[in-house]
C-alpha cells in the first residue's frame, strides 16, 4: 500500500493522529483478542491538510468484524480578491477626503440635496426615503471623489 501511495502522489492519513489504541483498531480478529488496523484513508497531496481527524467509530453496528472508519474533513475554499471584489461594483476612493479642498466640495455637495430632501412629504415610505438618501450619498461622491481603481498585479 505505501509503493502504491507514493507512486500516486498519496498520503496515509488514518495513521498520523495521536488517539487511544482502542480509537486506532479497525478489525477484530475472531477470537475476540487481536485488533488491527487495516483500513486506511488515503487522499492526494494537494488536499491532506483539509482532513482534520480520522478514527474508527465502534458505536456503530454494521454486523461485522470491522468497525467504521470516520474522517472529519474542512474543506476551504480560494475566493480571488478581484472576484470578490465584483460584488462591491462602486468603491469611492475615501482618501481623496483628506485633502481640503475635495472635503469641502462634498459637504457642499452633500447639504445641496439633501436641503433638496427636506422638502418631500413626511408620508413616504421609509425604504423608498433610505433609496433616496443612499442615491444622493452615491451621487454626491461620484461628483467629488473619483472610483477606487484596483491595482492590477502582473501576472
Amino acid at each position: 500500500m505505501v509503493n502504491f501511495a507514493t507512486s500516486k502522489s498519496l498520503v496515509v492519513k488514518s495513521t498520523m493522529f495521536p488517539h487511544r489504541n482502542i480509537h486506532k483498531q479497525i478489525w477484530t480478529s475472531p477470537d475476540g483478542k487481536t485488533y488491527k488496523q487495516i483500513d486506511h484513508i488515503l487522499i492526494d497531496k494537494r488536499w491532506h491538510s483539509s482532513i482534520r481527524d480520522v478514527q474508527s467509530l465502534r458505536g456503530a453496528d454494521c454486523d461485522t468484524n470491522h468497525y467504521l472508519v470516520v474522517a472529519k474533513v474542512k474543506e476551504r475554499w480560494v475566493i480571488n480578491k478581484q472576484e470578490a471584489q465584483k460584488f462591491d461594483v462602486e468603491r469611492f476612493n475615501l482618501r481623496m477626503l483628506n485633502e481640503l479642498e475635495v472635503r469641502k466640495q462634498y459637504q457642499i455637495e452633500i447639504a445641496n440635496r439633501f436641503a433638496a430632501l427636506e422638502n418631500l412629504s413626511d408620508g413616504e415610505d421609509i425604504n423608498k426615503a433610505w433609496e433616496n438618501i443612499k442615491e444622493n450619498i452615491k451621487i454626491s461622491a461620484k461628483d467629488s471623489l473619483s472610483l477606487y481603481k484596483l491595482k492590477q498585479h502582473k501576472e
